[in-house]
Order: C-alpha cells, then structure tokens, then sequence
C-alpha cells in the first residue's frame, strides 16, 4: 500500500507540474487498482480523485486552466512551426495567456491541419504512428503520434477504466469500428492488455458475422458507432436473438448521433442496462466527454481546455445558445502533433447559467452534440434544425430505418426532407409528416428509390471490410 501511494503521489505531481508523465508508473497503478478491487471490492476515494481530478471548485479549476494553457503554449511556441508563426501573429505572449487572452488567437481548423501537417509536428519528439480519420464528414486528417503518447493513454485510459468499473480482467471486448483508425485499435488493444482483458478487433465487417462472435464468443464489451449498432440490432431480430443469447454488460457506441430508439432498442435485444454516447475525436485525443443520465456531456478537465463559441460571433456562447466545440490539449498529454484551440465543428448547446443536479455536476458540461455546425439548418430569425433533431425523428419512425438515411436542405424558408422509400413503407408520407409535425419539425418530404439511401447520408457503417467468410468466393480463383 505504501508503494501505491508513492505511485500515486508520483502521478498526481507530474500532473500538476505539466511534466511528462511516467508511463511505466501509471501501469503499475493499473495492477495496483486491480489488486485493491479484488481485495476489498473497491479502489477507494483518493484513487478515483486521481483520475477525476480536484477541480470542483470553480476558483481553483480557473488557477489550473491559466497554468496548463501557459504550459502548453510556452512549448508550442519553441516547438510548434505553425503555432509560433500563430502566436506571434496575434502578438500574445504564451507564458501570461489566460482565459480573456485566449481569445486573440485564431482558432486551429482541420483545413489548417490538412495542408500543413508538417507545421504541426514538435521537434522535440518524433512519432511513430499515424492515424487517419474516417472522412465521413470530410477529407481525412492524418495525425502522427509519439511512442510516449501511445503509452500514456493507454495506461490513462486503463487506470480510469478500472476505476469506473467499465473494463474488468477477463472481459471481452468486441471492436467494430474501421480498422483504419489505428490509433483507436491500438488503444483498445492496449488497454485490455493492461487490465488483463481480451481484445477483439472485427472491424466493419457484416453485421450478421459481428453478431455471431457477440453469440458466440463470450463478448461482455461492445464497442462499435451508433451506425453498425444499428444493423447489429437488426441482425439480432432477423435471427430471433434476444437478451438471454448474449453476455454483453456493456456497449459503447460514439463517434456518431445516437437516438434513444436505437438505444432502446438494443438495449431490449442485446440485454444491456445502457448504451454509453460518449464524445472522442482523433485530432484531439486524448481529450474525451462523458454523457450523465441527463443528456449533458462532461469533458475531461485534466487532460485539456474545452470552450464553447457562439456560431454567429465567435465569442463564448450564451446559456441557450448553440455553439461549436473547440478543445485545446494540454502538455503533457499531448506532445508529437498537438493543437491548440482546435475547432471541432461539432455543435452543442450552452446549458442554462443555474448548478447542474446530475452524477457528474462537479464537472462543468453542455448539451450533447448535435452534429457538425455545416449541416445545421438555419431558417432564419433565429430558428435552427440540427442533425440531432432529424435523426432522432427519423429513427423514431414505426419503420425502425436505422440508420437514418435522409438528406435536409432550406428551399425557400422551408425545410425539404429527402428519405428513402423504405423510411415510410406502409407508414405514407402524410403520416410521416404529421410523426415530423410532432416532434417539432414541419417538413415537406421527398421520396427517393432505396437503392439512393446510402448516398443520401455516410455513416460510419459504410466503411465495409470483407472477409473470406462474408462473400462468395470467384469461381476459378
């Protein structure tokens, strides 16, 4: 017990210094938290305060963001080829930044990173891996990793989860999400390894091979967007499964708009309490957000700075107000190609300026994500539809069209709705209408044949990955 909490010490020192972390301590913490939890069948306060950190109190949460911003832009600003040109740009000096003065600095796009990715790599350290995102919503962004970063957010990312409850030795974790996101494999993987799990990475592959390893397998952890959950559910009914033919404990699925249908749904067909919809992102990992049992997201506030801009002005956005997310991770958690106020175009709203009553009201949060700021439409006077709204009306439709396939645009101060035909069928486009009516959305719909249904929205689900065992093999080959 003593050499944990030299170990724990150790850590919580190298946090509040903005010192690189040891990374072979943090797993020895790991085995540490394992041992305790079988011991005594829990981890105790002082070890979960480690990872949640003790920043609620407003005043020293404040102290904490001015110092881990100068941390981050004095290095930056030595290291970082695009970020000294930014910072002397704006002619702010990183080591008096606080909060106000972050303000002179232009936000970092991913048009930014996309062109000049090189600008972006610290030379101090050298990577050793590099990730893409999927491109769902646009060109993909490569980003390259340290061998240090990869270590340390495993090792982060296993202690938290030990300490949440959220993975356990002899679990198994099923992945289906695009083997093309390397860094995100490569974590899961790692992670499992440290707690003693087994790790699983199918991929996206058919839903119906996915749902036989679920079955089969002795999977007790899915993970996978919200997107292949869906036709994970509907290969489960078309089979007949139900709760008692699965062992999960636990899905999550991010990384798209999960709607409380098809929450519920598999739920009701794979035998979970929850479905977890949490926030992550590539470019800015390992900054990550938590959903509570109210819908609001909680970010990470050790790891890095998350603000909330109003679309229109830029500025901090106003209780009620829709904003776009902009995160900035902090050193030392993030050293080989970071960004520094980092524009994520994901849209939430500012939540009301009155103490917040959820399990996570200690830390500061705002709305779900509603989806990317392009696509939000805007009818004028103030009056907005985002993706969220649509998807959730779409995939509430008795035709369970999951996942939503449909394409909105703004025709002459009007909404136009495109779905496919199977999103009504034997429903009828007028009761489809008043379905939209009722969940706040007077739309005029557009129907198109089903074949022109993928095109309409890209979902993560489309990224297909064949196996020998999905398709026909080539007579003669």
């Amino acid at each position: 017990m003593f050499e944990t909490g030299i170990r724990q010490f150790r850590m919580a020192m190298g946090m509040i210094r903005g010192r690189r972390l040891d990374t072979r301590n943090i797993g020895r913490l790991v085995g540490d938290a394992l041992a305790t939890i079988a011991e005594f069948g829990e981890p105790g306060a002082d070890a979960q305060q480690l990872i949640d950190g003790p920043l609620a109190d407003p005043g020293e949460r404040a102290e904490f963001v001015k110092h881990a911003v100068r941390r981050t832009a004095r290095r930056l600003d030595v290291h970082s080829p695009f970020y000294a040109r930014r910072f002397a740009a704006a002619h702010v000096q990183p080591g008096k930044l606080d909060l106000a003065a972050l303000r002179a600095i232009p936000v970092t796009t991913k048009r930014d990173l996309t062109e000049r990715p090189g600008d972006f790599l610290c030379t101090d350290t050298a990577g050793v891996l590099t990730t893409r995102t999927t491109g769902t919503t646009g060109r993909p962004t490569e980003i390259r990793l340290s061998r240090y970063e990869l270590e340390l957010w495993a090792g982060l990312s296993a202690l938290s989860s030990v300490l949440r409850d959220e993975l356990r030795p002899g679990d198994v974790m099923q992945v289906n999400m695009s083997s093309r996101a390397t860094v995100g494999m490569h974590l899961t993987a790692a992670i499992c390894r440290l707690v003693g799990a087994v790790c699983r990475p199918l991929g996206i592959v058919s839903p119906d091979e996915a749902l036989d390893s679920l079955a089969d397998g002795g999977t007790t952890l899915l993970s996978a967007p919200p997107s292949y959950l869906a036709g994970l559910v509907m290969a489960a009914r078309r089979a007949g499964c139900g709760p008692g033919d699965f062992q999960l404990r636990r899905i999550v699925a991010g990384g798209e708009i999960l709607s409380p249908s098809l929450a519920q749904a598999a739920c009701g067909t794979l035998g979970v309490p929850r479905v977890d919809d949490g926030f992550s992102m590539t470019e800015v990992i390992p900054v990550t957000g938590r959903t509570c049992s109210q819908a609001h997201l909680h970010h990470d506030l050790n790891t890095g700075l998350t603000e909330l801009l109003d679309l229109r002005t830029g500025e901090p956005a106003a209780p009620g107000a829709l904003g776009t997310v902009v995160i900035t991770p902090y050193f030392p958690y993030r050293d080989c190609m970071p960004v520094f106020r980092y524009d994520t175009r994901d849209v939430a709203r500012c939540l009301p300026d009155e103490p917040l009553s959820c399990e996570l009201a200690g830390i500061p949060a705002m709305s779900h994500v509603l989806g990317k700021a392009d696509h939000v439409l805007d009818l004028g006077a103030g009056e907005v539809i985002t993706p969220r709204q649509l998807v959730h009306a779409i995939e509430a439709l008795p035709t369970a069209p999951w996942p939503a396939r449909y394409h909105a645009e703004v025709r002459d101060g009007r909404v136009r709705l495109t779905l496919p035909a199977a999103a009504i069928n034997g429903y009828g486009e007028a009761a489809a209408r008043q379905h939209f009516a009722a969940s706040g959305l007077d739309v005029d719909l557009a129907i198109v044949g089903d074949d022109q249904a993928a095109a309409l929205r890209h979902t993560r689900s489309d990224l297909h990955e064949t196996t020998f065992a999905s398709r026909q093999a080539l007579v003669g080959a």
